[in-house]
């Protein structure tokens, strides 16, 4: 490739990016300096998110494609798991700079990353403030020593650890920022501890009621962290912090007929939402928390089922095409009519989006949500 062809390729990203609003123009310069495609293995896996498959992509074999995809706004899958679980990813170059720029750095800030994943964040960050000032932990010992790689290639290796991030780094603290790039159901309280006064914590966050995360500004401040979110996302959650669901069977062993019953005029977009960054999920997760639904297709008909993560209290709700739907649920809590409030809530206030919501977390790790205004929470 011609150097001029080069040089279009570098800057053609992040003048798109800049376009979209994306990407604040102080970013573009270490975008041209770091690309993505200096950050990624030979092979990964375009994931398509509108369908959910993702494409195995082989440079030896495909180099065009590769290229394609590389500088593309699209999420890429870099490792699985033995059971077909995506573990490691790069994310869309548009989420990573929307994230950057609600970090807000300022020069001489040291920062702390949780998730190195291919190495590319913690690159750009160390191309903004200088590789000493950038700390990265993650989890897994390969993805670890790849991104140490790439980062050294580059000339931006700072500081790469080994570990848990839901840790941190206490030897390395306090840090002036912390950013996330997996989503949390839980912040831990170790990042607010080691984030200094008037600091800023930026994370995907959510609740097991989907995959769905929000990423949340937190400014830190008399031992806890409160701020809004400011738009929806989509991250590989933290491992620790993975669903804990123990199956169908453990809830509901033998069938519905005991349960109470009763009729309901809903929908599946009143309960699951209408699109991938609806905020329906989002937004029923922080009203009737630890709720997991799952969604089926049996006979012709819709159930949706709602399991309870701290008992085994459970719900289903049978759609039906042109009449009400049934309802049965069992257990000390009641969650159709949890899930049923929180939906009228959320009517009832106008149906607001995630960018209306907050998060406070206390230095005991409790959180609680509210929506404009941080005087009127509730625990999450």
């Amino acid at each position: 490739m011609a150097p001029a062809d080069r040089t279009e390729e570098r800057t053609a990203p992040a003048r798109g990016l800049v376009a979209s609003g994306a990407m604040t123009p102080d970013w573009a310069s270490a975008l041209v300096a770091v690309p993505r495609s200096d950050f990624l293995p030979e092979v990964f896996w375009a994931h398509d998110v509108d369908s959910g498959e993702s494409t195995r992509v082989d440079r030896r074999t495909e180099p065009d494609v590769w290229e394609r995809h590389a500088c593309a706004d699209v999420p890429l899958v870099t490792q699985w798991d033995d059971g077909g679980v995506p573990t490691s990813s790069a994310s869309m170059p548009s989420v990573v700079f929307r994230m950057l720029a609600a970090l807000d750095v300022r020069p001489g800030d040291r920062v702390l990353e949780i998730g190195t994943g291919t190495g590319w964040n913690a690159g750009l960050l160390a191309a903004r403030l200088g590789a000493r000032n950038v700390t990265s932990i993650e989890i897994d010992p390969q993805v670890a020593d790849a991104a140490r790689k790439r980062l050294a290639a580059a000339g931006l290796l700072g500081t790469v650890l080994t570990r848990d991030g839901a840790l941190g780094d206490p030897a390395g603290a306090p840090f002036h920022r912390v950013i996330a790039t997996a989503g949390v159901r839980k912040l831990p309280p170790a990042w607010i501890e080691q984030t200094r006064e008037g600091g800023l914590i930026v994370a995907p966050w959510g609740t097991h009621y989907s995959n769905a995360d929000a990423v949340v500004r937190l400014e830190v401040g008399d031992g806890e962290a409160s701020g809004k979110f400011v738009g929806p996302v989509e991250f590989m959650k933290l491992r620790a912090q993975r669903l804990p669901f123990p199956g169908h069977e453990a809830y509901v062993p033998d069938g519905v007929a005991s349960a109470d019953h009763a009729k309901a005029g809903v929908t599946e977009a009143d309960l699951l939402g209408a699109g991938r960054f609806d905020a329906t999920a989002f937004v029923l997760g922080l009203r009737a928390p630890a709720c997991y639904p799952v969604a089926a297709k049996q006979d012709g008909s819709r159930p949706i089922w709602f399991y309870g993560l701290t008992d085994r209290s459970w719900a289903c709700v049978m759609l039906h095409d042109g009449r009400k739907a049934d309802v049965w649920q069992a257990g000390p809590r009641r969650l159709w009519d949890e899930v049923l409030q929180a939906l009228d809530w959320w009517r009832e206030t106008g149906r607001p989006g995630v960018e209306r919501f907050g998060l406070t977390v206390r230095a005991d790790g409790a959180q609680l949500a509210w929506l404009d205004d941080p005087e009127d929470a509730w625990p999450v």
